[in-house]
Order: structure tokens, then C-alpha cells, then sequence
């Protein structure tokens, strides 16, 4: 069976290079191969979006033209941190007709997204449980040939959201493997570990998901939050001159940040800053 793993990094970002070292460790001990989309390849015309959007997010779509070669799929977005004890998440959800990602639609309210979705699309029967909607995080995604998903969406659809709704790949995914009753099952939060569960031992999960704020105080410094966990957790398997240089390059990109935010001297901002952000 051939098995990839695949992410998107554009651009020298210190966290994504972090992230790729855990992805190749990772990849390497699942016997998959790893692919790296460094450039877009879905054309898509965002302009005067509602809500954020990235042209960025429509490159999940390649998930579909890889499993034109590979049996397995594994997506990850590159703000993931893979943990090196990492259990198989191959092995472990082995049913090739599910999709398998993480529910959090039983966290978080996410009725107003399938409203937008809805809209646009038209209606589908959208299952609801106890906990809430069903609604997928978008950010780890296992998929298989006969699972079917990639094989229904179209950058076409995307076009006509990415204007309109938050979230507009993920509502998107979500909307189509309700529209097709296409299988699909929630994963541990294990594995995609997100600060929406809370900040208490999220270090013991195996992948960690730094979405947002990503377990920092604010999401500029979310990068000086990954690089530092990651520093902890690959410090006897990484060299430490690599992590280092990704640390100070992860710093020195957030100074550059808040040195144009704050009308202070430089180097005020930086001694404030050396004292009480956590790196």
C-alpha cells in the first residue's frame, strides 16, 4: 500500500521548517512518502472576502490528484507539530472507505458556518449529535482512494464560498461528505490537538495543532510558542545548533513584527520582550 503525507510550506517560515522535521521523522517510521506543496496550484480569486480567507487553503485540494497515486493520504497542515513517539495513524483508523478527521463540531457551535455553507450550496442533511453538529477540523485529514471525498469537490465550488463564508475549504469538505453520504468518522483529539481543549498536558498529545493562537498569549506569538515546545521535545534527537537557528529565526521575526506595532524604541521592545515572552 502506498501512503503519503502531504502539507503545504511556502516561504523560509522557522515553524513550518520545524514542523517539516517532525513530518520527515514521522513519515519516515510509517514507511510514507512525504510531499511538500511549496507553490500553489489552484488558481482562485479572492477579493473583498466577509470573513478571512487564504488562497492558500484551496492547495487541499491536491489531496485528490495524489490519490491518484498513492492508496492513503495523510494532510497535515503545517502548523502541526508531530510528536517523535507518535502512534500510526495509518494503522490505527484502517478503513479505506472513512474519512477520518476531528469533530469539532461537538466543542464548538458551528451552526452559523453550515448556515453559510447552506446557502450558498443548498441544503443537505447535516447530522447533529448530543454534543452538536458534525463539523470537521479541516487541519488533519486522513483519506483513502475509496473514500471518496476528493473525487467530489472542484475548485469551481470553491469559488463561488471563498468570498462568502469563514472557513470556506473546511465548511466546504464538511458539506460534501454530507451532500454525497460519503462514510466518515471523528479522530482522537490526540491527534489533532488544538488550544480549544484547553492548555492543560498538551504536550503528552501526538500531534499538536497550534491553530490560532497555538497555546501562546496572542497569535504573533504563536511561532516563538511552536519553536519552543519543539526545542523541548526534539532536543535529544535534532542537532542543537538546527534548533537554535530556527529558534532565533522564529524571534527575531516576531521583533520585526512588534517593533512596527509599538511606538517605542527598538530596544525597549526587545528588552520588554526578552523578559516576559516565553521562548
Amino acid at each position: 500500500m502506498k501512503k503519503a503525507i502531504f502539507t503545504l510550506a511556502i516561504g523560509d517560515n522557522p515553524m513550518y521548517q520545524a514542523a517539516l522535521k517532525s513530518f520527515e521523522l514521522y513519515a519516515d517510521r510509517v514507511g510514507a512518502d512525504l510531499i511538500v506543496s511549496k507553490s500553489l496550484h489552484y488558481k482562485i480569486d479572492i477579493a473583498e472576502p466577509a470573513y478571512h480567507a487564504s488562497p492558500a487553503w484551496t492547495e487541499k485540494l491536491r489531496i485528490g490528484e495524489l490519490l491518484k497515486e498513492y492508496d492513503r493520504v495523510l494532510y497535515l497542515d503545517s502548523d502541526v507539530l508531530i510528536k517523535p513517539n507518535a502512534k500510526d495513524l495509518f494503522d490505527l483508523y484502517p478503513d479505506r472507505d472513512t474519512t477520518y478527521w476531528l469533530n469539532e463540531g461537538a466543542l464548538k457551535n458551528r451552526e452559523s458556518d453550515i448556515k453559510l455553507v447552506t446557502d450558498v450550496l443548498g441544503n443537505v442533511s447535516w447530522p447533529r449529535t448530543e454534543e452538536g453538529a458534525v463539523y470537521y477540523n479541516a487541519g488533519v485529514i486522513l483519506a483513502s482512494k475509496e473514500s471518496g471525498l476528493f473525487s467530489k469537490t472542484s475548485l469551481e465550488d470553491l469559488q463561488k464560498l471563498c468570498n462568502k463564508i469563514s472557513f470556506y475549504e473546511q465548511s466546504y469538505f464538511n458539506y460534501c461528505i454530507h451532500k454525497h453520504g460519503l462514510k466518515h468518522q471523528s479522530i482522537d483529539k490526540a491527534f489533532n490537538r488544538m488550544d480549544m481543549f484547553g492548555k492543560e498536558n498538551y504536550l503528552e498529545a501526538d500531534f499538536i495543532h497550534y491553530a490560532g493562537k497555538g497555546y501562546a498569549k496572542t497569535s504573533r506569538r504563536r511561532d516563538v510558542q511552536f519553536l519552543k515546545d519543539f526545542s523541548e521535545i526534539y532536543k535529544d534527537i535534532i542537532p542543537s545548533n538546527e534548533i537554535n537557528e530556527l529558534k532565533d529565526d522564529a524571534w527575531q521575526a516576531y521583533l520585526k513584527v512588534i517593533y512596527k506595532k509599538y511606538p517605542l524604541p527598538n530596544f525597549l521592545i526587545k528588552l520588554f520582550s526578552e523578559r516576559f515572552v516565553p521562548r
